[in-house]
């Protein structure tokens, strides 16, 4: 039981209503005895492909290995280099690290999305690929980057981690790249009961690569072609994903009604998250812009509200990073966000009362610091 009396997220009412479909899921595989590489996970790789509008989806243990399994499946090693944004999980970065090639950051726009502009003045020979961020559930502007790493002959591996179901100009998220890794942690729209993750494209040899190395590189059960791990998706994730895939869409649009009303709420005491034309954003998190922010985090925590800060430290700035020779100020837009982004409790089991909830503790707080409230309001107005 929370002690918030908003907590950030509520997956057991959200999930309540499916409980008869999940035990009848969870039964089937329990009686199949077919527990890996199932027909469960074929059906749920078929869907999730179709949601994305891709010709295949592999599924795999959790959203890191969904882009460590890319890169493996590319040779990426030393020498070689991927431009990412710096405002992301560690994930994002460490999974190109640990080839022993080395992430190169570039800053990001207004959307907190890596910036397109950026990008050409980080490329080097010893580039291999682009992976640009859908932070926040937010589209990242894909047609820009594909130009860019088109004309370069770079790879794109979309972090799609945050943005399941999302989608630029009628495209889904996952389908602009030559492959894109999706999380389906807990805390992430399409969520299964532990960690799980995605792959997609429509690269069918790729595709094929991509079984292999999951499943500790065999070709068959007698012939191993190379040295890899098992990063292989369970059969029984599978299956109960395959119940909240049912709903997803129902899922989203509550979230997204829910994210349009702390718009209309909060939109005089801080920057709200934006939506441009064409874009359909999911708001995995719905991150505002705050003065005072840990002052604010404080308050609402204080008063029954678990608001979340992500991330807190951009990735260049983490010890982890410290042999790749960034510093404070080499990426100012990241490093001012981080220290003003505030992730408010948004789950589609919320209710209009709990939303209100939060949106007059923030009104509060502002109208006793008036002088943060009129920063704040100046800064959303800058940013239209």
């Amino acid at each position: 039981m929370s002690r918030y009396q908003v907590p950030y997220t509520g997956l057991p009412q959200q999930v309540a209503a499916l409980k008869p479909a999940l035990v009848t899921r969870f039964e089937q595989v329990l009686d199949s005895g077919r527990y890996i590489l199932g027909p469960q996970l074929a059906a749920f790789e078929e869907q999730f492909a179709a949601l994305c509008g891709t010709a295949f989806a592999v599924g795999v243990a959790n959203g890191t290995c969904a882009l460590q399994l890319v890169w493996q499946a590319l040779g990426l090693g030393p020498g070689d280099e991927v431009i990412t944004a710096p405002n992301s999980f560690v994930a994002t970065a460490s999974s190109i690290a640990m080839t022993g090639a080395k992430p190169v950051f570039v800053d990001v726009g207004q959307d907190l999305n890596l910036a397109p502009e950026r990008i050409a003045a980080a490329i080097t020979p010893r580039t291999r690929g682009i992976v640009p961020v859908h932070l926040t559930g937010r589209p990242a502007q894909m047609p820009e980057i594909v130009r860019i790493a088109e004309k370069h002959t770079l790879f794109v591996l979309e972090d799609a981690a945050q943005a399941v179901g999302a989608s630029l100009d009628g495209r889904p998220v996952g389908s602009w790249g030559n492959a894109a890794g999706f999380s389906l942690h807990p805390l992430k729209n399409l969520f299964a009961y532990g960690d799980g993750g995605v792959i997609t494209t429509s690269d069918p040899l790729l595709r094929d690569k991509l079984r292999q190395i999951r499943n500790h590189g065999l070709s068959s059960r007698e012939c191993c072609e190379f040295w890899s791990g098992n990063n292989r998706m369970d059969e029984m994730q599978a299956a109960l994903l395959l119940v909240h895939l049912g709903v997803l869409d129902e899922w989203t649009e509550r979230r997204r009604a829910l994210a349009h009303r702390y718009h209309e709420l909060l939109s005089g005491d801080v920057q709200v998250p934006e939506e441009a034309p064409g874009e359909y954003c999911v708001y995995q998190t719905y991150v505002i812009q705050a003065e005072a922010r840990d002052d604010l985090q404080t308050h609402l925590q204080e008063h029954g509200v678990e608001a979340l800060v992500h991330y807190r430290t951009p990735i260049h700035l983490q010890p982890a990073a410290a042999d790749l020779g960034y510093a404070p100020g080499d990426f100012p837009m990241a490093e001012r966000a981080a220290g003003r982004i505030l992730s408010l409790p948004l789950f589609p089991a919320m209710s209009h009362a709990q939303q209100d909830q939060v949106a007059g503790l923030i009104h509060d707080f502002y109208r006793q610091r008036p002088q943060y409230r009129a920063e704040g309001q100046a800064i959303c107005e800058r940013s239209i």
